[in-house]
């Protein structure tokens, strides 16, 4: 009879050496079967029918149950589809794997999501949302567990792509790029371009159909093309960094085009990276995507959208004939205005001219106006000039007067003899100075240290040339008491005992030492302690005491 595992299917031999030899359990005949004739096998019996105590129990290992579950689950749910609510989501590891779980109202399984299927993920995770996730079981022998390998997740109710495409718009929304709460103002385009430059592939029809719009409209506009992949895994930086490039050449704009998709098609426009470079984009940006009815991203972000690659050549290339026409219209008016406004000053001039006259007569009048004006400047300025002399003769009197010579050399005088004064009882005070430090050093001559640290420098030599002398002699000494000390000890010690030739018996569990035979009884074991350490181990044969 074959051994089963829990789910009633062949233990798997593979692998594990241990199950293959415990996988198959042989038959074995009863005791009574094997007087069977010489030339007739015995039928075996049955499992069921062997005695309780014949039946041999089968042990399995924590290593072999857990095999045999993972033998059975994995083939058996190597894809399923599982709906469920995110939870216990905390971004991802350092490896870029993600490790959450979702949960029903009855139970909870962990989800893995590897790095590289964690790349492709359009939509962020966050708890409470509800998935369906398609994957495999796979149980983790060392710890016992069991979790599911994503290989497909979409959120419920809802695309994966769409739900990409609210959460990037709520958060783009929030930091001012797109919505009414922009940052930055959407910037005009200018009527003229002198340079514009395009981002697309170079092998698209969206770059076919703009140039040849733009020609018919303005076949003299220079263009620039960025050639950028516009869909597939790369495409999104390669975009991002055309729209770098571009913004540091001399295009006053740049358009963004590409022709219709579907929505996985056009999803490049969406990614993060180019709705970033687009509005970091120091000349206006026109967004010309898919159809009129496809709308990204880009398209929000933009200063303005086309809705086609034609339309979009419309919208930033004037018609040449018509800027012609209009410039032609422009000059005539000018010239125009310009004749007029020379008719009108030539008139003002004319008009101006009768009304001036004669300007000689005019020089005259203004010369003897200016004589007049002169001569009364004359006497307005003599008659104060005149009283200001008069006041400085008073002061020139006054001064004469008071004499400041003679008061300047009493305080000259008066300086000399306070310098003089000043001198002499600084000279007195430093001869008293001098005195007084003089005596000062005198006392302290008389009650300098010097003296007594000479004597005591002489004393500490000599107690130095004797100290190694004592030390010596109490060496000595106390060798000798120690050697006295010694001898007393060793004679003692009963070490010295053994090494005259005697024993120590005692007990092998360390009891006191064996002094008498009776204390002993044969069969007793016993240890002999001899000298330098040796200790035999011996047991009693008889005992005899003295009285015998």
């Amino acid at each position: 009879m074959k051994q089963a595992d829990l789910f009633g299917g062949p233990v798997p031999s593979a692998g594990r050496p241990e199950a293959s030899r415990a996988a198959v359990e042989r038959d074995i005949p009863p005791p009574d079967a094997m007087e069977a004739l010489p030339n007739e096998r015995p039928e075996p019996v049955p499992a069921w029918r062997r005695p309780r105590e014949a039946q041999a129990r089968k042990v399995l290992s924590v290593s072999e149950l857990t095999f045999q579950l993972k033998e059975s689950i994995e083939p058996r749910f190597a894809r399923v589809l599982v709906r469920g609510e995110v939870t216990g989501f905390r971004g991802p590891n350092t490896r870029g794997h993600l490790y959450f779980a979702i949960k029903d109202e009855g139970a909870q399984l962990d989800v893995r999501i590897w790095q590289s299927m964690a790349r492709t993920l359009k939509f962020q995770l966050r708890d409470g949302l509800s998935l369906i996730i398609e994957g495999g079981l796979n149980v983790y022998e060392p710890q016992g567990r069991y979790s599911l390998i994503a290989q497909r997740v979409e959120p419920e109710g809802v695309g994966a792509m769409a739900l990409a495409f609210e959460q990037l718009k709520a958060k783009l929304t929030k930091e001012g790029l797109i919505g009414e709460g922009r940052t930055k103002p959407r910037r005009p385009l200018p009527t003229v371009p002198r340079r514009i430059g395009v981002v697309t592939s170079a092998s698209g029809a969206a770059w076919r159909d703009f140039m040849k719009v733009l020609h018919r409209r303005h076949p003299r506009l220079p263009v620039l093309l960025c050639d950028a992949r516009v869909q597939g895994e790369d495409a999104a930086v390669e975009i991002a960094r055309a729209l770098r490039w571009l913004s540091k050449t001399d295009v006053d704009l740049i358009v963004v085009t590409r022709g219709g998709g579907s929505v996985e098609d056009l999803w490049t426009f969406n990614e993060e990276r180019v709705v970033r470079a687009i509005f970091a984009s120091p000349v206006p940006v026109v967004s010309a995507v898919g159809h009129e009815i496809d709308v990204t991203l880009a398209d929000l972000v933009a200063d303005h959208r086309a809705p086609t690659p034609s339309a979009a050549a419309e919208l930033v290339a004037p018609v040449l004939s018509e800027l012609e026409h209009r410039l032609e219209g422009f000059q005539r008016r000018l010239t125009q205005a310009a004749r007029r406004k020379v008719l009108e000053a030539r008139h003002r001039l004319q008009t101006a001219r009768g009304a001036l006259g004669d300007p000689r007569r005019q020089l005259t009048s203004r010369r003897l106006r200016l004589a007049e004006l002169g001569d009364g400047l004359r006497r307005g300025v003599e008659r104060p000039l005149r009283r200001r002399q008069k006041g400085l003769g008073e002061l020139s009197t006054r001064l004469a007067r008071s004499r400041p010579q003679a008061r300047l050399g009493a305080q000259k005088e008066r300086l000399s003899s306070l310098s003089s004064r000043a001198r002499a009882a600084l000279g007195r005070q430093q001869r008293e100075a001098r005195a007084t430090l003089h005596r000062l050093r005198l006392s302290l001559e008389r009650t300098s240290p010097r003296p007594r640290l000479r004597d005591a420098g002489r004393d500490v030599s000599q107690l130095k040339e004797r100290l190694p002398q004592a030390m010596r002699r109490r060496l000595v000494r106390d060798r000798a008491t120690l050697a006295a000390l010694v001898g007393r000890l060793e004679a003692l010690s009963p070490l010295a005992v053994l090494g005259r030739g005697y024993a120590l018996v005692r007990r092998p569990d360390g009891g006191p030492v064996v002094r008498r035979a009776a204390e002993v009884a044969a069969g007793d074991p016993l240890t002999i302690r001899l000298d330098r350490g040796d200790v035999l181990e011996v047991r009693v044969e008889a005992t005899r005491t003295g009285e015998e």
